[in-house]
């Protein structure tokens, strides 16, 4: 298969439980929960997402014929030392991240890491789990690294996943108009709730993508 990306850039992960580390980003084009166009939004299982994946227009975008290609380009985005990580992302990274992508991944030095909405099983062999559940989505990658749930969200109760097989819980404020009363409401839950981290966009703060 080929794969679809957005874009691809260096930054440091701004949320969860990796908040800090430098990372390659690859942004893959596409989802599962929404179209990406404004007119469907209304409509989608997840109707909050801020992210941009439609196309293959962004900065470090194309699409690549082979996994060998994909880790090419992720390479050439490091500057070298440390410890490579590459953030999966989306959209919904598991439409396009397979076993191939994984092992070339790895065959080029990187750990791997991804964000997914947790709809599709994750393949075998990926470093860094995280799963944000999203609305009425039915969720079947119950285990992981980090649950990262966007607080608040309707009929979405934190307690409904503590059960679930992962390292952390993070609960993120849902951003837009009423951020700083999510945030205040989900600081609050993690303090009544300590089993949950408080996880916030970091990256927003300084204006990092």
């Amino acid at each position: 298969m080929s794969y679809s990306v957005k874009e691809t850039f260096l930054t440091v992960q701004g949320e969860g439980a990796q908040a800090g580390r430098p990372a390659v980003f690859l942004r893959f084009a596409g989802c599962n929960l929404w179209s990406g166009r404004e007119q469907d939004r209304a409509r989608a299982v997840c109707n909050f997402c801020d992210t941009d994946f439609v196309g293959m227009d962004g900065p470090g975008g194309g699409r690549f014929a082979t996994p060998q290609d994909v880790a090419g380009h992720v390479r050439g985005f490091w500057p070298g030392g440390g410890k490579p990580l590459v953030v999966c992302t989306g959209g919904e990274p598991l439409l396009q991240l397979d076993a191939p992508l994984i092992e070339a991944l790895h065959a080029a030095g990187f750990e791997i890491a991804v964000e997914t909405n947790g709809t599709l099983p994750a393949p075998e062999g990926i470093d860094w789990i995280t799963v944000s559940p999203k609305g009425t989505a039915q969720v079947v990658q119950r285990s992981g690294h980090e649950l990262k749930l966007v607080y608040p969200q309707p009929g979405l109760d934190p307690a409904a996943f503590t059960a679930w097989d992962f390292r952390r819980f993070s609960l993120q404020p849902m951003d837009g108009a009423h951020m700083m009363q999510n945030a205040q409401a989900a600081f609050e839950y993690c303090l009544a709730h300590p089993q949950w981290s408080l996880s916030l966009q970091t990256h927003k703060w300084i204006g990092a993508p």
